[in-house]
């Protein structure tokens, strides 16, 4: 199965609840008018796109059914996936041209951050790169065992101490040992930090301070792993860390397992943080490159019959 098939199947909680009653309501009027848009913004924020993302959308829908002469209800549903695929197209793409590059990995447990790092090493050792895992969550011995086997699993090699290791010396061993293995990307894990946890936060800066010390002209992405099941409240947690520390792009988890897809129109409209990857399930080729169009396509766009 390719991936954008994989895409819609994993997108389908969100399409059966919020694109179905978009489409049930649709087919209720003959005609565009207020109160249909009125419904249709009602129906969005529900989907967990947000009430400002919501009114936007319906905003640039109003523009757009104007300026086509569009009369009839059945042709909005492509117009909201086009608009959809604008919204998100913005600095999805990763910038990892130097080498070596550095992608620091952030979140809170149980979002799937250590998984997701072994799945974005395989995506790039697929890609005929050379990349380097450092296990610099060293609260938790099971990160660094679990980093251990998808660095195994991909063929990424991996730098790791023991529990309670000092993050930034493993940092600092990563690149080392990147350098001299020429490494195409270093991939760090951080602990499962929560914005209110000072140290740990400080700990992220001195992490930080390593890297721009000793890459400083390497090409540099801070991706943030979240849970799309959690909503809103993924909102909330991404504005917090992107207060504490610079945020490049969203690496969204779960897909597959919530009706509350939309959140990604929000997270991308509220913050101005790109979704750079997408998880739409368990196995190792589900976390992929986030495509904004496909992903409104399966989204929105229904199948021909």
């Amino acid at each position: 199965m390719g991936f954008f098939n994989k895409l819609k199947e994993g997108l389908k909680k969100t399409r059966d609840s919020v694109v179905g009653q978009i489409d049930s309501m649709l087919k209720t009027f003959t005609v565009i008018d207020d109160n249909l848009f009125d419904e249709l913004e009602e129906l969005l924020v529900m989907g967990d796109v947000g009430v400002e993302t919501a009114n936007k959308i319906c905003g640039m829908l109003r523009v757009r059914v104007r300026e086509k002469g569009i009369s009839k209800p059945d042709r909005i549903m492509n117009e909201i996936a086009e608009i959809s695929a604008e919204l998100l197209s913005e600095n999805t793409a990763m910038v990892l041209n130097t080498k070596p590059s550095i992608i620091l990995v952030i979140g809170v447990n149980g979002v799937g951050k250590t998984t997701s790092i072994g799945k974005i090493a395989n995506y790039y050792v697929k890609q005929g790169k050379k990349v380097t895992l450092a296990a610099a969550d060293t609260f938790r011995a099971a990160a660094i065992d679990q980093l251990r086997v998808w660095a195994e699993r991909s063929g990424a090699d991996i730098v790791a101490q023991g529990e309670g290791s000092d993050p930034a010396a493993v940092v600092f061993d990563a690149i080392s040992s990147a350098k001299a293995k020429g490494s195409d990307i270093i991939i760090v894990d951080t602990a499962g930090r929560l914005h209110n946890k000072k140290h740990l936060m400080d700990e992220l800066s001195k992490i930080r301070r390593v890297i721009d010390r000793e890459l400083p002209d390497a090409d540099k992405e801070a991706l943030l792993v979240l849970d799309a099941t959690t909503g809103q409240n993924a909102i909330n947690q991404a504005s917090e860390f992107a207060k504490a520390t610079g945020i490049t792009g969203i690496v969204l988890t779960k897909l597959d397992g919530t009706a509350k897809g939309g959140v990604v129109l929000a997270i991308k409209d509220t913050l101005g943080i790109s979704v750079k990857f997408i998880g739409v399930g368990e196995q190792v080729d589900d976390l992929q490159p986030f495509d904004p169009m496909e992903f409104s396509k399966a989204l929105f766009v229904k199948e021909e019959s």
